[in-house]
């Protein structure tokens, strides 16, 4: 009889959704646009991204702007780098990258 019950986290476990998110490095370049961030399309997959994703970083959330582009390494964005500076992170930071 026991073998037929499902444990409670099975059960409890099927409508809690994950929110995802992954920690990268965020490199700071000159070409982008300002409130924009570059994103390697494996890594908007995994994450679900679409048009906007969510940085934070030690308190900080800022929600940008995202274009896929295929020549990023997968562990790391880009970003505009007088915007970040004007937000307080820096070159080589990281982050935790989430859909918005």
């Amino acid at each position: 009889m026991v073998a037929v019950i499902p444990p409670a986290s099975e059960v409890l476990g099927k409508g809690a959704k994950k929110i995802p998110e992954r920690r990268v490095r965020i490199r700071l370049r000159e070409g982008v646009p300002e409130n924009t961030i570059y994103v390697s399309s494996k890594l908007a997959g995994e994450l679900g991204i679409k048009d906007a994703a969510q940085v934070s970083v030690s308190g900080k959330k800022l929600t940008l702007r995202v274009l896929i582009s295929e020549d990023l390494p997968e562990g790391e964005v880009w970003a505009n780098a007088d915007f970040m500076r004007k937000n307080g992170i820096s070159d080589n930071s990281m982050v935790t990258l989430r859909s918005a």
